[in-house]
């Protein structure tokens, strides 16, 4: 039967796969459903099946169904474009916060979190498509931007987040995933204090596979589980 666990159950066997394959555990990637636009019904289907991480775009949806689904089972992850003005209900709802990419943004939830005495988890967001239509700090400004997040006291920087363009043929999406493991490389090689370059959230319904040969440690996957959006 094509249900929810189903699916969820098919995905997690190609990471398991995949990462084997390239001499990685599977255990070091996090699966992450993305669950924008679903209905309640169906995020808890995929809660009974075993999710274990949400991901939400959109602040407002997101709350209402944290506020009904708790947080409890499950880690909840804000993967969408943040406005400084939604920070604090980013930081008061969500476990980590893959879309940090200026450091205006990076400050702002560093104020909110410390009014509510917790220390943020973040992912940096790198436009590594250099495209206009995606948000992200360019590939050169990481290593700076690194430094001065380093320095915030309630922000913790987790890693890095990225998404190549779209492709049809993930194999065109590879250089953009190596070159965002090379962007990781680099920053930890810095040895910043505060910055644990322990993630890289890349990789979707269509191209995890190959994210995950390049380093992903987090893949984004929503109608691969939970089907098409209404």
């Amino acid at each position: 039967m094509n249900t929810i666990e189903t699916r969820f159950l098919n995905i997690l066997n190609h990471i398991k796969q995949t990462a084997e394959g390239c001499g990685r555990s599977h255990k070091d990637i996090v699966l992450v459903a993305v669950s924008k636009k679903q209905s309640l019904k169906i995020i808890k289907k995929g809660i009974e099946a075993g999710i274990k991480n949400l991901g939400e775009n959109y602040i407002q949806e997101a709350v209402d169904k944290i506020e009904r689904l708790g947080k409890k089972s499950v880690s909840w992850h804000f993967i969408g474009h943040l406005q400084s003005n939604k920070a604090k209900y980013a930081v008061k709802y969500f476990d980590l916060i893959h879309g940090v990419d200026k450091l205006k943004l990076a400050r702002e939830i560093d104020k909110q979190a410390n009014k509510i005495n917790k220390i943020q988890k973040i992912l940096l967001q790198i436009n590594i498509s250099e495209e206009e239509s995606k948000s992200g700090a360019n590939a050169e400004d990481a290593i700076s931007l690194a430094y001065e997040i380093g320095k915030l006291h309630n922000l913790s920087l987790q890693g890095l987040m990225g998404m190549p363009p779209f492709y049809n043929n993930p194999e065109k999406a590879r250089p953009y995933f190596r070159a965002m493991t090379d962007i990781k490389t680099a920053i930890n090689n810095e040895h910043i204090p505060g910055v644990a370059m322990e993630h890289l959230s890349m990789g979707m319904s269509g191209d995890f596979a190959t994210a995950i040969e390049e380093g992903s440690t987090m893949v984004r996957i929503g109608t691969a589980i939970f089907g098409a959006r209404p």
